[in-house]
């Protein structure tokens, strides 16, 4: 396969019904593959509405309604699709979980929203995950040909150790389905997404849903790419829109070359500073 990939992020929005969404959904994956797009991801809780009082009313278990519906898109028209994240019901637990499928229609990854999006900002908002969901205790990525993918999930991106790991273990592209709000996503969201690319120099991408003002909680919007020198390649405005990015693999290998900061690391040094 080609070292070149054609990335579509899809901020699609909410309906009043699960059908009306995935149908929406339907229509927009299908404009996607139509513009040659390869890996299409969606966002953060994109079959519903995102808040404390909807994880347990929209959760399904796996395989289940939203599942079938991923899987049988990916292999209808041969892709890889990122699920965004949906409210897993998994026994007596809730997680906030993305499934990707490949082009057969078959589960290739599963990632359960490690972090857990419990903050209280003054004037801002208090949010608790922790109240209803549980967090994920692991990594997980999928490859394309000689891509690597790493999974994250919104609050997953905050922290750079997560993303240090799948940096190490050869991840060339991070995809975080989010869901940022109108209070940290003009802070943030932008400098997050082109930090991660920086550090580790790598693709990085955040795919949020369309922002709804008559939401209980309102998303950010601006569904964003970044190259591996943090140059935004690709944005959204607030609406429903789909954004394309062409990715090329050699990027990464010239920025990585050219300032070589992985072999240049001092871990004498780090590791005499936890003594």
């Amino acid at each position: 396969m080609a070292s070149a990939l054609k990335l579509a992020l899809i901020q699609s929005r909410v309906f009043q019904t699960k059908s009306q969404t995935l149908s929406r959904v339907k229509e927009l994956i299908e404009t996607a593959v139509k513009q040659k797009s390869n890996l299409v991801c969606l966002p953060e809780i994109f079959n519903g509405s995102y808040g404390l009082g909807f994880f347990i009313p929209n959760s399904e278990e796996i395989p289940g309604e939203t599942s079938n519906f991923l899987s049988g898109l990916a292999k209808e028209h041969s892709i890889h699709l990122v699920g965004g994240s949906i409210s897993e019901k998994d026994g007596d637990k809730y997680y906030n979980t993305c499934l990707v499928y490949g082009p057969d229609g078959s589960l290739v990854a599963k990632h359960r929203k490690v972090h857990l999006f419990d903050i209280d900002v003054p004037g801002g908002i208090k949010f608790t995950e922790s109240e209803i969901l549980s967090p994920g205790n692991s990594t997980n990525s999928f490859n394309i040909g000689p891509w690597k993918i790493g999974l994250g999930i919104c609050y997953d991106i905050r922290f750079p150790e997560l993303s240090a790991v799948y940096a190490k273990q050869g991840c060339n592209l991070l995809l975080f389905p989010s869901a940022f709000n109108m209070t940290t996503g003009p802070k943030h969201w932008e400098l997050l997404t082109r930090a991660r690319a920086n550090d580790f120099q790598l693709y990085t991408a955040m795919c949020s849903p369309a922002r709804d003002e008559n939401a209980s909680y309102v998303a950010w919007g601006h569904s964003t790419v970044c190259n591996p020198w943090a140059e935004v390649i690709a944005k959204a405005g607030i609406d429903e829109e789909i954004i394309y990015a062409d990715l090329d693999l050699q990027l990464v290998e010239t920025v990585r070359q050219s300032i070589p900061t992985r072999q240049q690391k001092r871990h004498d040094v780090y590791e005499q500073s936890k003594m």
